[in-house]
């Protein structure tokens, strides 16, 4: 049973996010074997002000 973490900046659509965990579960399943439904997505939205790269949060960009 894979288990694929996502971690995201908010902002997203729930389409875009729909389409995200389909096309993950389609590669982990061709390329591990798994079938698709015992292949797991775990979606984690961070809001800007939560992530930061290079020392400067999403926020201040």
């Amino acid at each position: 049973m894979p288990i694929v973490h996502i971690d995201l900046i908010e902002g997203r659509t729930q389409d875009q996010l729909k389409h995200l965990v389909e096309d993950v579960t389609k590669a982990v399943s061709k390329n591990t074997g798994a079938p698709a439904e015992h292949v797991h997505v775990i979606l984690s939205e961070m809001q800007k002000n939560r992530y930061s790269v290079g020392g400067i949060l999403k926020s201040d960009e």
